[in-house]
């Protein structure tokens, strides 16, 4: 018997099915020393269309999915202050987009290994170049000073990779309007900073002083921030420019102000719930059939990575001046791919840009790197989630 749901109950059904699977998989997770996200993305590839299809209508949870991407980079947006950006550019960018390069290398490599087509190569080599920020924050101590260090360099390549992201991310929106391409690049070249310059303007004129006048109202900032972040992605919209763009560049505007770490804290509950549908929906997209074809190479790319990428990483880390067991300790958690490669493969596949092979393969390989590299993460070195109690640190 086919376990279907009926359009009229599908939406409430939907939710249901996402969050109790999420929170079962998510304690088989925490047991098993994984990250939440794996659990989350296991159980859209279980309930989905290509397993049990228990959740037959994925567009739902594809369409709320957006609004968790939005917030998601209003959130790092947010959280991305210039002063402490401009402080750890010098020594970051060389490490950050010379790593970048050699593992796009590789994800080139492996996309022509596989024989796809050139336009997905290209994606491919883009989804390689960057590392978790999820994994890399969540399994990092806060509460020893060493870490505090090694955080510090983490969040500061992290930070840079999450700018090239968002640069990709509209040069695939861009392409994916099949407009001509360069009369497209030259309206995002307008519109770019017309936009960034009009939320600093309105941001410094009206939001700064509406978030000092009732900063004791929490539950007005609350609104008044999420208004601010789905106002400024639909502006974005509207001129030609993405939702996720938009979103992130309202988080930026707001990050200098003197409430920005209430509005990120209280904005997570919200940004982790459309997540969970978000990865959810990666999961449900999967064609199962297609992904135990690439199983294989998607292992050993994986395992590729998590050879070179930590390798990279602490060559480049060493000769900038940091100490060697350092250079290591941050290659090693930087050595997986990243939460951004699922995304730019699932705006690529809706934007029709690249092949389905190629987006099961992007998302085989990122969600077997997440694997291997937080048991080898959590083996190693001091995480909230080590098995052993000398390597515990919260």
């Amino acid at each position: 018997m086919e376990l279907g749901i009926s359009s009229s109950e599908s939406i409430i059904f939907s939710i249901f099915i996402i969050f109790t699977s999420a929170a079962v998989l998510a304690t088989v997770a925490l047991f098993a020393r994984q990250a939440l996200l794996v659990a989350y993305i296991a159980g859209g590839i279980l309930l989905g269309p290509s397993v049990f299809n228990v959740v037959q209508d994925t567009e739902f949870s594809r369409q709320i999915a957006k609004v968790g991407i939005m917030f998601l980079l209003f959130l790092m947006g947010l959280n991305l202050h210039p002063q402490k950006l401009f402080s750890s550019i010098k020594q970051s960018t060389l490490i950050t987009f010379g790593s970048s390069l050699i593992f796009a290398l590789i994800g080139f490599v492996a996309a022509w290994a596989l024989q796809l087509p050139r336009i997905d190569q290209f994606v491919v080599a883009g989804a390689f170049m960057f590392s978790s920020t999820i994994i890399g924050l969540k399994l990092l101590p806060t509460t020893v000073l060493h870490h505090q260090h090694v955080g510090e360099i983490i969040i500061s390549i992290l930070l840079l990779q999450d700018i090239l992201a968002i640069i990709l991310l509209l040069l695939i929106e861009t392409h994916g309007t099949g407009s001509n391409q360069f009369n497209e690049l030259i309206k995002l070249a307008i519109a770019l900073p017309g936009l960034i310059a009009f939320a600093f303007v309105i941001e410094r004129l009206v939001l700064v002083k509406l978030m000092t006048k009732f900063d004791k109202i929490k539950e007005y900032i609350f609104l008044l921030a999420i208004g601010w972040c789905l106002g400024i992605a639909e502006l974005a919209h509207t001129i030609g420019l993405s939702h996720e763009a938009g979103a992130f560049i309202a988080g930026v505007t707001i990050a200098v102000g003197p409430i920005s770490f209430y509005i990120s804290e209280s904005l997570k509950p919200i940004r982790d719930f459309f997540l969970v549908i978000f990865f959810f929906s990666l999961g449900a997209s999967l064609d199962v059939g297609l992904a135990w074809k690439l199983l294989l190479p998607a292992i050993i790319t994986s395992c590729v990575l998590l050879l070179v990428k930590p390798f990279v990483f602490r060559f480049l880390i060493h000769k900038s001046g940091e100490s060697e067991q350092d250079s290591k300790e941050i290659g090693m958690r930087l050595g997986q791919l990243s939460e951004f490669s699922l995304l730019l493969g699932f705006v690529a596949m809706s934007a029709g840009l690249i092949s389905l092979r190629a987006s099961n393969f992007i998302q085989v390989c990122t969600i077997a790197s997440f694997i291997l590299s937080t048991y080898l993460i959590v083996l190693h070195y001091p995480t909230p989630i080590a098995i052993s109690d000398k390597l515990r640190r919260d």
